[in-house]
Protein backbone atom coordinates (compact mmCIF):
# COMPACT_ATOMS: atom_id res chain seq x y z
CA UNK A 1 0.00 0.00 0.00
CA UNK A 2 2.68 2.42 0.94
CA UNK A 3 4.46 1.54 -2.60
CA UNK A 4 1.64 2.75 -4.14
CA UNK A 5 1.06 5.86 -2.56
CA UNK A 6 4.66 7.03 -2.85
CA UNK A 7 4.07 5.79 -6.59
CA UNK A 8 0.95 7.88 -7.09
CA UNK A 9 2.95 11.19 -5.15
CA UNK A 10 5.90 10.66 -7.76
CA UNK A 11 3.33 10.57 -10.72
CA UNK A 12 0.70 13.26 -10.10
CA UNK A 13 2.93 16.33 -11.18
CA UNK A 14 3.66 14.73 -14.25
CA UNK A 15 -0.05 13.60 -14.61
CA UNK A 16 -0.92 17.28 -14.34
CA UNK A 17 1.01 18.32 -17.36
CA UNK A 18 4.30 19.49 -14.87
CA UNK A 19 8.09 18.10 -15.73
CA UNK A 20 9.66 16.41 -12.63
CA UNK A 21 13.07 16.74 -11.80
CA UNK A 22 15.06 13.89 -11.60
CA UNK A 23 17.32 14.11 -8.65
CA UNK A 24 20.62 14.59 -11.13
CA UNK A 25 18.86 17.23 -12.38
CA UNK A 26 17.70 19.08 -9.74
CA UNK A 27 21.34 18.64 -8.10
CA UNK A 28 22.76 20.66 -11.26
CA UNK A 29 19.76 23.32 -10.98
CA UNK A 30 20.43 23.61 -6.92
CA UNK A 31 23.99 23.35 -6.11
CA UNK A 32 25.96 26.67 -5.85
CA UNK A 33 22.27 28.59 -4.94
CA UNK A 34 20.47 29.53 -2.36
CA UNK A 35 16.70 28.75 -2.61
CA UNK A 36 13.66 30.02 -1.01
CA UNK A 37 10.60 27.83 -0.68
CA UNK A 38 7.03 30.11 -0.78
CA UNK A 39 3.61 29.50 -0.55
CA UNK A 40 1.27 32.38 -1.65
CA UNK A 41 4.72 34.95 -1.80
CA UNK A 42 5.46 34.16 2.02
CA UNK A 43 9.12 32.45 2.57
CA UNK A 44 8.76 29.47 4.92
CA UNK A 45 12.45 28.37 4.89
CA UNK A 46 15.43 28.69 2.76
CA UNK A 47 18.21 26.27 1.92
CA UNK A 48 22.08 26.76 0.58
CA UNK A 49 23.23 24.03 -1.76
CA UNK A 50 26.69 22.70 -2.26
CA UNK A 51 28.62 20.57 -4.03
CA UNK A 52 28.55 16.43 -2.96
CA UNK A 53 24.74 17.31 -1.84
CA UNK A 54 25.48 19.12 1.01
CA UNK A 55 22.94 21.58 2.12
CA UNK A 56 22.44 24.25 4.94
CA UNK A 57 18.69 24.23 6.08
CA UNK A 58 16.85 27.63 7.39
CA UNK A 59 13.17 27.58 8.33
CA UNK A 60 11.61 31.37 9.18
CA UNK A 61 12.25 32.02 12.52
CA UNK A 62 14.70 28.10 13.32
CA UNK A 63 18.28 27.99 13.47
CA UNK A 64 20.36 26.76 10.57
CA UNK A 65 20.86 22.81 10.19
CA UNK A 66 23.80 21.44 8.48
CA UNK A 67 22.56 18.29 5.99
CA UNK A 68 22.55 16.24 3.06
CA UNK A 69 20.52 14.93 0.45
CA UNK A 70 19.90 11.73 -1.42
CA UNK A 71 18.49 9.89 -4.49
CA UNK A 72 15.41 7.90 -3.50
CA UNK A 73 13.80 6.94 -6.93
CA UNK A 74 12.57 9.90 -8.50
CA UNK A 75 12.31 11.88 -4.58
CA UNK A 76 15.34 13.97 -2.93
CA UNK A 77 15.28 12.74 0.75
CA UNK A 78 17.51 15.42 2.96
CA UNK A 79 18.90 13.97 6.41
CA UNK A 80 19.30 16.26 9.08
CA UNK A 81 21.27 15.40 11.80
CA UNK A 82 20.12 18.15 14.49
CA UNK A 83 16.21 16.60 13.28
CA UNK A 84 14.58 13.08 13.46
CA UNK A 85 13.76 11.24 10.25
CA UNK A 86 14.27 11.64 6.59
CA UNK A 87 12.36 14.49 4.50
CA UNK A 88 11.35 13.70 0.98
CA UNK A 89 10.66 15.82 -1.63
CA UNK A 90 9.46 15.90 -5.23
CA UNK A 91 10.84 18.59 -7.40
CA UNK A 92 8.79 19.72 -10.97
CA UNK A 93 8.96 22.78 -13.10
CA UNK A 94 6.01 24.43 -14.92
CA UNK A 95 7.89 26.49 -17.89
CA UNK A 96 10.51 27.67 -16.01
CA UNK A 97 9.25 27.94 -12.40
CA UNK A 98 9.93 25.18 -10.06
CA UNK A 99 7.57 24.08 -7.49
CA UNK A 100 8.48 21.50 -4.58
CA UNK A 101 6.03 19.23 -1.94
CA UNK A 102 7.19 17.08 0.59
CA UNK A 103 6.03 13.17 -0.35
CA UNK A 104 4.43 13.23 3.64
CA UNK A 105 2.12 16.51 2.28
CA UNK A 106 -1.54 16.18 2.18
CA UNK A 107 -3.35 15.99 -1.24
CA UNK A 108 -4.85 19.37 -0.42
CA UNK A 109 -1.74 20.98 0.80
CA UNK A 110 -0.51 23.42 -2.02
CA UNK A 111 2.97 23.43 -3.74
CA UNK A 112 5.73 25.44 -2.62
CA UNK A 113 7.52 27.70 -4.93
CA UNK A 114 11.02 27.23 -5.32
CA UNK A 115 13.06 30.26 -6.72
CA UNK A 116 16.73 31.68 -5.66
CA UNK A 117 16.94 33.70 -2.83
CA UNK A 118 17.88 37.78 -2.79
CA UNK A 119 20.46 37.25 -0.08
CA UNK A 120 22.42 34.22 1.36
CA UNK A 121 21.52 32.58 4.30
CA UNK A 122 22.25 34.52 7.67
CA UNK A 123 23.50 31.84 10.18
CA UNK A 124 24.64 33.56 13.21
CA UNK A 125 25.70 30.56 15.78
CA UNK A 126 28.01 31.01 19.35
CA UNK A 127 31.21 32.19 17.72
CA UNK A 128 29.67 35.41 16.01
CA UNK A 129 31.72 38.06 17.84
CA UNK A 130 34.78 36.03 19.32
Amino acid sequence: MRVAFILLLLTAPAAMGQTLMTPDEFDAWSTGKTLDYSVDGRVYGSEAYFPGRRVIDADTGGPCLDGSWHAEGEAVCFVYPARDGLHCWTFWREGDAVFAKPLAAAAEDPAQSVTPAAAPLACPGPEVGV
